[in-house]
């Protein structure tokens, strides 16, 4: 019999990562991607799961209650890893909306509907759904700005500055009343800034990559110095696949590639590897179109995780530096 996951925003840029991932090294579990298929969402970053027999997509929205319950029902759900949120703080700043809706109701919906398939009531677990654990993944910016020194803990206090990063504080404090109150099994992930194949182009990575190859301006906010930590995707898969796994319940993980990277490094160390592969016809430098626009909104200076508790507790490691993780990630745009 196979053990039904249900994965919530499996077409994005990192459950598109994650679910062929976990599909292949999981045939005991039965995938279920419920994803909304919003401009981020792409089914066509999931082709590799056609091969999958334990793979299973329906299109909605996780603010559909009935429609969630659906699934729980349907598969006898015994585990949720959710990623659906929406995440671009550009677009946050212009239409707050969606984020408090998908971000909150839609977390509020997933963890109520869970709690009733899973429980009879708090602290009692229904008999044979012990070891069902909801997972939720969250992000750096809960935690606010650094200046030039310092690192996010798992103990830093929450201080979110855009409607984006308010939204997944508020989805956070969510997951932990859950467990709090009805002893619900749940685990929870705060990750850096993620890049690697099949991101949507309204990122800084696979955008400046678009823009350089159609020889327009490499648009870079204020002066370049905001700062980043960078986290290979697969890198992020495996975190959250071994937290799902071996995470104590109530625990929440930083999750961070350890590779502080400012904005203006990152779009000269583009340029420098497509001079290389893919070299300008006019003989010129890629790096010849930077542009500097005005500064986001409410723009934080530095983002940086502390993965200590991640790699000391439960052995995590990333595999991928950043100089070898974007050299592969440029690649991918290229083919």
């Amino acid at each position: 019999m196979h053990k039904s996951i249900l994965v919530t925003g499996g077409a994005g840029f990192i459950g598109s990562n994650f679910v062929p991932y976990f599909c292949e090294k999981y045939p005991q579990y039965k995938i279920i991607n419920l994803d909304k298929l919003t401009y981020a969402g792409n089914l066509d970053n999931l082709k590799e799961c056609d091969n999958f027999s334990n793979y299973v997509f329906v299109h909605g929205d996780i603010c559909d209650a009935q429609l969630v319950e659906k699934i729980f029902k349907d598969y006898d759900v015994r585990g949720v890893i959710h990623f659906a949120a929406e995440s671009h703080v550009d677009n946050s700043i212009k239409g707050p909306g969606a984020f408090i809706n998908t971000n909150i109701v839609g977390t509020f919906n997933l963890l109520d509907v869970a709690r009733r398939h899973w429980m009879d009531g708090p602290g009692a677990v229904k008999p044979g759904y012990e070891d069902c654990r909801f997972h939720h993944i969250s992000t750096d910016e809960v935690y606010g700005t650094l200046g030039d020194t310092g690192m996010f803990r798992e103990d830093t206090p929450y201080a979110p500055n855009s409607p984006y990063s308010a939204s997944k504080a508020s989805s956070d404090f969510l997951v932990r009343a859950y467990h709090h109150t009805y002893g619900m099994n749940v685990t929870t992930s705060n990750c850096s800034n993620n890049y690697g194949p099949k991101q949507h182009n309204e990122k800084l990575i696979p955008h400046i990559i678009s823009k350089a190859l159609a020889l327009q301006p490499l648009p870079i906010y204020g002066t370049g110095e905001n700062i980043r930590d960078w986290l290979y995707v697969l890198d992020h898969c495996k975190a959250i696949d071994l937290i799902y796994h071996t995470g104590h319940s109530g625990e929440t993980y930083n999750i961070g590639g350890r590779n502080e990277r400012n904005n203006i490094t990152i779009v000269k160390t583009i340029c420098a590897i497509l001079d290389a592969k893919r070299p300008r016809s006019d003989g010129k430098k890629y790096e010849d179109l930077i542009t500097f626009v005005a500064d986001r909104a409410g723009h934080d200076f530095r983002y940086a995780i502390d993965a200590t508790k991640l790699e000391t507790e439960l052995g995590w490691r990333a595999d991928e530096t950043f100089d070898t993780g974007i050299v592969k990630t440029v690649e991918w745009y290229l083919k």
